[in-house]
């Protein structure tokens, strides 16, 4: 008997060391997940039949360092979930692993070609929360888009005096107290500079001019500014509409919001000038943001939202089933995922540009592989000490 309990601890510690070896050999492994070698007696009744191995759990919740890279579409998580993925035969797994690139048609994908899986958008850019597919970065330029909003907060000089020369003049700046500029951009992408000149003509009021190019627009001219005694914008109430007629392009209408400029006792300052306008641009790249959202950047400026990245949890992650060693597979024991964007709920955030290193402890394995030798050992005494035994009995008989 002894010889096959001796035996039995032989073979679980060769599958302790299977574990060990295989964490060591990982320890480079971006997402790896250590695992260990499960033991539990043996017994038919109360008659001790020697060890087993129960199975190879994995550390699954236990995170990794989370290390940059400086390449934008490596992405590691800081918290709960995993990457949902999904490859041609429509098969979804969930990984840590982060490593993503994009494939001839943009679709965003890991390293072994599956498809990273989020909430797309719609040809207008609307993101579409609540229908999952594959994420696909355009590949195309950005058209121009003419500027038909501008929000402008300023603060006023209270203390200011009415200009000396009475009779405004863009070229005489003593006719006015205040110019700011602004670019806006045509239908053509085509950029143009409205100038606005603020003259205070009494207390609390100031009329502006509006100038474009260094021509006076007519529709309308100017535009009348009053505040209350404690400073406050009383009118215009609204946007004043600013509409340009341009050579060869569209019609500009502008929206120029006042909301928040004020009269106080200090120099003039522009705290917000914001148009929505821009040029057209070409792709440059891609960026990800910590919730997720996935944009195209553009030699313009701007960037142009292509989908969200999901993100999914478990009641129990412990319970997924390894499809290798950065991949897992829904099971009974698991649970069914729970989805969503990244940063809610308990879902972790998005860190482009960095990686979830191995979580393996080097440490903690070379001290476990020196337990299971001296276990080795110690099982091949018994089975030497046995056959000593045995033949002490037999030269005996």
């Amino acid at each position: 008997m002894s010889f096959s309990i001796a035996t039995s601890g032989l073979n679980a510690i060769t599958e302790q060391l299977n574990a060990i070896s295989n964490n060591i050999a990982n320890s480079g492994t971006v997402g790896f997940k250590s695992g260990r070698a499960e033991f539990a007696a043996l017994y038919a009744q109360s008659q001790p039949l020697g060890v087993g191995v129960t199975g190879i759990t994995q550390s699954i919740t236990r995170g990794g360092a989370i290390n940059a890279t400086g390449n934008g579409l490596d992405l590691a998580i800081s918290g709960n979930g995993f990457f949902v993925v999904r490859d041609s035969a429509g098969t979804t797994a969930y990984t840590r692993a982060g490593y993503f690139g994009t494939d001839s048609n943009g679709n965003l994908i890991n390293s072994s070609g599956m498809n990273l899986q989020g909430y797309p958008v719609d040809a207008n850019g609307v993101l579409q929360v609540g229908s999952v597919g594959n994420l696909t970065i355009s590949s195309g330029s950005i058209p121009a888009k003419p500027t038909d909003g501008l929000d402008f907060t300023a603060n006023l000089d209270a203390r200011a005096e009415k200009p000396v020369t009475a009779t405004f003049d863009p070229k005489d700046n003593t006719s006015y107290n205040n110019t700011y500029a602004t670019q806006v951009y045509d239908s053509l992408g085509r950029e143009h500079t409205i100038n606005q000149y603020f003259v205070k003509t009494d207390e609390n009021t100031w009329e502006v001019y509006y100038y474009m190019d260094d021509q006076p627009l007519t529709n309308p001219a100017s535009q009348t500014l009053t505040f209350s005694d404690q400073g406050i914008l009383s009118a215009p109430n609204g946007a004043v509409e600013l509409s340009i007629d341009i050579p060869g392009a569209q019609s500009l209408s502008v929206d120029l919001n006042y909301t928040g400029t004020t009269q106080y006792g200090s120099d003039f300052s522009v705290s917000k000038n914001k148009g929505n306008g821009y040029a057209s641009g070409e792709k440059t790249g891609q960026q990800i943001d910590e919730d997720g959202s996935v944009y195209a950047t553009f030699s313009n400026g701007e960037r142009m939202l292509q989908g969200q990245l999901i993100l999914a949890n478990f009641a129990n992650p412990n319970g997924l089933a390894a499809q290798d060693g950065t991949t897992w597979m829904q099971t009974v024991a698991s649970g069914t995922p729970l989805t969503g964007a990244p940063g809610s709920g308990l879902l972790g955030a998005i860190k482009a540009g960095a990686l979830e290193a191995s979580n393996v402890d080097l440490t903690s394995e070379l001290v476990g592989l020196m337990s299971a030798q001296r276990n080795y050992q110690a099982n091949t005494k018994v089975i030497s000490t046995n056959d000593s035994m045995m033949n002490a009995l037999f030269q005996a008989v």
